[in-house]
């Protein structure tokens, strides 16, 4: 064991025993074997299982590369009073402004479906969303997609270009 990390504190003990537990929960869902799923990030099929268990000792990079061949956005979010406050904020401004967050993933069936890993009530911007829908096209169900989601995307390719979706 590394004597640098002498003592990791819980919170982040905790948040990377999560992380670790939604890349095997993915990579399970797409059935893909753990040796794949390795090579296709570039690392050990022992490093991906150190990340699974939610070591603190891999690096960093080594996370990011499996999300990224798992299709997984690994991303900064906060939760709490500042996303409060941003909801009251987009109710005074009746949401017109796309660069604040208004998209709520529970209101989308494929959008909960391709962004799993967040919470079903979290508020995502205009980028966001295209951002989930783009890196995960190729899971999308178009047969699932109901008239809201319908519209929301087709509001997307119309203002962010999101032109290689079929909707």
């Amino acid at each position: 064991m590394n004597k640098a990390i002498a003592h990791v504190n819980p919170q982040n003990s905790l948040s990377l025993l999560s992380l670790g537990a939604q890349i095997t929960a993915r990579r399970k869902v797409l059935k893909v074997r753990a040796q794949s799923c390795a090579g296709a990030a570039g690392i050990s099929r022992v490093t991906l299982h150190r990340i699974e268990k939610g070591e603190p000792s891999v690096n960093i990079g080594a996370y990011l590369q499996v999300c990224e061949a798992l299709g997984l956005n690994l991303a900064l979010l906060s939760s709490g009073p500042q996303e409060l406050s941003q909801e009251k904020k987009l109710k005074k401004e009746g949401s017109s402004n796309n660069d604040m967050p208004h998209i709520r993933i529970q209101d989308y069936p494929q959008l909960k479906a391709l962004a799993w890993q967040l919470k079903a009530d979290m508020l995502l911007t205009d980028d966001e969303a295209v951002g989930i829908y783009e890196r995960n096209k190729r899971f999308l169900d178009l047969n699932q997609i109901n008239d809201q989601e319908r519209v929301l995307m087709q509001r997307l390719i119309a203002t962010k270009g999101m032109e290689h979706l079929l909707v």
